[in-house]
């Protein structure tokens, strides 16, 4: 029976073989390396993965596929919801590549739960929303630099690899779609999480004003006492400068 892409999953599947092969090849995977792909479907992207890798590991939400799957004698299938998987005990001591067609309507969520597993992941190659990927890789004074941006870049350092058009799925999604590669900084600055999260989300909870009204209100409250340029809108502070306030703050 023909699978019928479920709306509430936010199912799109990848038909395109040129795509598909083009993303493969981006992706580059060697035999015997640790592979997990987030929302497998129909297996497009899986079948060329697994041929190449000789076993991979698929995260599925959707029981009826996760059923189709687990027929595939190279496949480890975990049936369930990605923001509930503990990568870093799927890792096993050896890190992983990431790999997957995220859903477009919970991609953030994904992306920040794999923050939290980031010590354990070697790269990740993801499909997503064309201008979620042009957040992600943002620079500093432009429209797109955002929370999304600073989060990110922070640990990883990104590439937008590959444009894949609406016509590329059945059914076809109402965006264009972009693959980006996520390579984990190797010396990532130490810092607390949730402080630079917190941080960096109330200085773009009003990106139009002056962060006096918004990052200076947050800093008076933790009584910082530091040097740092609020007469400027959050857009055009760069990455490393969020950092080193997030360092600070937590020194006080």
């Amino acid at each position: 029976m023909k699978h019928i892409a479920r709306k509430r999953f936010g199912q799109h599947f990848l038909t395109d073989k040129g795509i598909i092969d083009a993303i493969v090849q981006a992706i580059d995977p060697q035999a015997g390396q640790p592979m997990v792909e987030i929302g497998p479907g129909l297996a497009a992207l899986t079948q060329p993965l697994v041929e190449r890798l000789g076993q991979l590991t698929v995260i599925e939400l959707d029981r009826d596929l996760a059923s189709k799957l687990r027929l595939h004698p190279q496949l480890t299938v975990v049936q369930g919801d990605v923001l509930n998987i503990d990568f870093t005990q799927l890792a096993q001591q050896k890190k992983l590549r990431v790999v997957g067609n995220l859903p477009y309507n919970i991609s953030t969520p994904i992306l920040f739960h794999l923050l939290t597993h980031v010590s354990a992941i070697q790269d990740q190659h993801f499909m997503l929303q064309k201008e979620v990927v042009q957040r992600m890789v943002a620079a500093p004074a432009s429209s797109d630099y955002g929370r999304l941006s600073v989060m990110l870049q922070w640990r990883y350092e990104m590439q937008n690899v590959l444009h894949v058009p609406p016509i590329s799925f059945a059914p076809p999604p109402r965006v264009d779609s972009a693959v980006v590669r996520m390579l984990p900084l190797a010396s990532p600055p130490a810092l607390e999480f949730k402080l630079l999260e917190n941080l960096v989300q109330v200085a773009f909870s009003q990106r139009r004003k002056l962060l006096r009204h918004s990052l200076g209100v947050w800093l008076t409250q933790r009584n910082f006492s530091g040097q740092f340029d609020l007469q400027r809108r959050a857009e055009e502070v760069p990455v490393h400068e969020f950092v080193s306030l997030a360092q600070a703050a937590a020194s006080q």
